[in-house]
């Protein structure tokens, strides 16, 4: 088994998860690389050097571009990026749903066309397989369909037994192509995405199905799509009891500071969130007392740093006044060092996270932080 419970605190799980390419801590924060970098002018060697676990590639946009095949021709993500930890690639189900203007849906997959240039495209789950046997990812997601939300409940009902059948086919291709020996990772790992809108009965009855599939992880997925933070809560922690107890569990797309300790304390181990990096660029900040707008003109002369308690290289080296006159500016290096200080700040939020979890302090820590991360000063 992949995944190992370590310990546990109501709900929340502290654990390991190894793979061919590491072993992650949990609960983690997998870092969005949507095209096999962070937007911002990260390298792998500065994932590395805020203490990031996982970098999250994307099927969609690498299948456009560069191509998986040539990805594949260079020798896989891995060592096309030179990031040696683990890499999860999303299937590219929600990018089909969520840019492409005109789709078809079908028990065989969906044809749509790329945001691009909008030339014709197929993909369905044999489809995704290929594509992330050629990226060679750590970790593959099953093809899914991503239903809007709100959406009546006999279509997400029917959404769902689609999303199971897709499921079946894709551990199935995946076999094939680790046996004929066309994967780039004869390792990779499968997870299954869990449906259902907010919908509460078909969230259980999708988790129980797909349970049976032994996956190597499971996966929430159509939640922080505009519903209440309640709602997304309510929704993973009917979820949860159902969620195989030995498999790890990734909510996808979450979220906020917040959010991810509400999730842990749900029983979630894995997060992804373009947030940190998106805000960043736009000069939103975390700090262990809120959220700072670094552009604010208190800030003009302020010569501490971003966050007087991180003690990420930007914040050892630079004050806020000079990030300020950067992004204001519109140099680059502004948004580059604001990035990597965001994604240092929710990688050190996971690092407090599990040695509260290991200490047995994780409900003091949840009072503590759950709202004031979330605060805008």
């Amino acid at each position: 088994m992949p995944y190992r419970l370590i310990r546990q605190e109501r709900a929340a799980r502290r654990g390991e998860f190894k793979t061919v390419h590491g072993t992650v801590q949990t609960p983690a924060f997998m870092n969005v690389a949507t095209a096999g970098a962070i937007k911002g002018g990260l390298s792998a060697f500065d994932l590395k050097e805020i203490r990031a676990q996982v970098m999250l590639c994307n099927t969609y946009h690498l299948h456009l571009r560069p191509g998986d095949q040539l990805v594949a021709d260079m020798g896989g993500l891995h060592r096309f990026t030179r990031w040696d930890g683990p890499i999860l690639t999303d299937s590219g189900g929600f990018q089909v749903f969520s840019l492409a203007k005109l789709r078809h849906i079908t028990e065989e997959g969906v044809t749509f066309h790329s945001h691009l240039d909008g030339h014709k495209i197929f993909m369905g789950p044999e489809e995704s397989m290929q594509i992330q046997a050629n990226l060679g990812s750590t970790i593959a997601m099953a093809f899914d369909e991503c239903v809007e939300n709100p959406a009546e409940h006999d279509y997400a009902a029917a959404s769902c037994a689609r999303t199971a059948r897709w499921l079946l086919r894709c551990k199935k291709e995946m076999a094939r192509l680790k046996q004929e020996g066309k994967a780039v990772n004869p390792d990779q790992l499968l997870f299954g995405i869990n449906q259902g809108c907010t919908y509460k009965d078909l969230r259980v009855e999708h988790m129980k199905q797909i349970a049976e599939y032994d996956l190597d992880g499971y996966a929430i997925g159509g939640l922080a799509v505009g519903e209440p933070a309640e709602v997304m809560y309510d929704v993973i922690s009917a979820v949860e009891p159902y969620a195989p107890k030995n498999k790890i569990r990734y909510l996808m797309g979450v979220g906020t500071p917040g959010n991810i300790i509400e999730g842990v304390y749900r029983g979630v181990d894995l997060f992804d969130c373009v947030m940190p990096s998106r805000n960043a660029r736009h000069g939103h900040l975390f700090t262990w007392n809120g959220i700072i707008n670094i552009k604010n003109l208190k800030y003009e002369r302020d010569e501490s740093p971003i966050d007087p308690e991180c003690d990420c290289p930007v914040c050892r080296n630079f004050s806020r006044a000079y990030i300020r006159h950067l992004q204001k500016a519109d140099e680059m290096l502004g948004m580059r060092l604001a990035v990597m200080h965001n994604l240092y700040f929710y990688n050190h939020l996971m690092e407090r996270i599990r040695e509260a979890l290991d200490t047995g302090t994780f409900q003091q820590f949840h009072d503590k932080y759950v709202k004031l991360l979330d605060t805008r000063i």
